[in-house]
């Protein structure tokens, strides 16, 4: 049985809220509803809690990697390893109930995302138009995916593909900084002088999943769309460089894989954040690095399939012979 968060038990007892404008703007006064690029209002649609109901973080403490207690080695950690400064994990147990955490690594401002809803974990440069943004949690989905706004033009933001598609920002695109997940283990290993974010001083239950088996459940929450073509389950993961899908499943039987110019591989051992009670016990998913030709990590991103089929419609599924 699915248990989810009691954020997303209000939404589906109150139903969505009303598709329109009006609605919003008592909470969103600063938010120019005029300028979208959203073709309908009823696709964005309330996740149960408010603006800011799910608090991002902002320059959250990090302490050495010798430090750490807390996490065990399967554990999934977003890896963010800039030229210039020391690599940093974010531990998914923080950002499962955070989803946005808004820090700085070699004088780059990063925003280091994560939707447990579309297993979408993206990170992006903060900077846009000469401007840093900082960014927040609308309490609002599109396609099931969260929509993010930043505070300085209160504009909303669609986290899988880091555009603006509400307010000031609409059409803005942020650029997407290489980061994967990765396990504990495989971070510290490679590491041993990096930094990890540490605990956050919020009452959460860290550590504990507020979704258990939604990653094998048969449908999406709050996600009214087509599923994706070839017999693709809506809830398999899929790995996304730009407009193309590679399923996980054929990536774990044929890594490494060379194609469309760049090299995925595949690696056992990630607990996935999306299965068990305690994320630490979630069930083994493996790691994937997506590297051009001269060996650089590339964006990338591992999303539900149903979440790459919403938003790139006539993407390419990378299905093999």
């Amino acid at each position: 049985m699915i248990r989810i968060c009691l954020a997303a038990l209000v939404a589906l007892a109150a139903g969505a809220a009303s598709a329109d404008p009006s609605f919003w703007r008592n909470e969103w006064p600063g938010t120019d509803f005029s300028r979208t690029s959203v073709d309908s209002w009823a696709e964005i649609r309330s996740g149960g809690p408010g603006k800011d109901g799910i608090p991002a973080l902002t320059a959250p403490r990090m302490h050495p990697v010798a430090d750490e207690t807390r996490l065990a080695p399967r554990e999934p950690v977003i890896a963010v390893e800039i030229d210039g400064a020391a690599p940093r994990a974010y531990p998914v147990r923080y950002l499962t109930w955070h989803e946005i955490v808004n820090d700085t690594a070699g004088g780059v401002p990063v925003a280091v995302t994560f939707c447990p809803l579309c297993n979408s974990f993206p990170t992006f440069d903060r900077r846009v138009d000469g401007r840093t943004l900082t960014f927040g949690v609308t309490g609002k989905l599109r396609h099931s995916d969260m929509v993010m706004y930043d505070r300085e033009t209160q504009s909303w933001w669609q986290q899988a593909t880091g555009r603006g598609i509400v307010g000031a920002m609409t059409g803005q695109a942020l650029h997407p900084v290489p980061t994967w997940m990765e396990s504990w283990e495989t971070f510290r290993a490679r590491n041993p002088d990096g930094l990890v974010m540490d605990e956050p001083d919020w009452p959460r239950r860290y550590g504990r999943n507020p979704y258990r088996g939604y990653d094998t459940a048969a449908r999406p929450f709050l996600y009214d769309g087509t599923p994706p073509p070839h017999g693709i389950a809506p809830l398999a993961r899929v790995v996304r460089v730009g407009t193309m899908a590679w399923p996980l499943s054929r990536l774990s039987a044929e890594t490494p894989l060379t194609e469309a110019g760049v090299t995925l591989t595949w690696s056992a051992g990630l607990a996935s954040a999306l299965d068990s009670a305690r994320i630490a016990d979630g069930r083994d998913i493996g790691a994937v690095r997506v590297r051009d030709a001269q060996g650089q990590d590339v964006p990338h991103d591992v999303m539900f399939a149903f979440a790459f089929h919403a938003f790139h419609p006539d993407g390419t599924w990378m299905l093999g012979d």
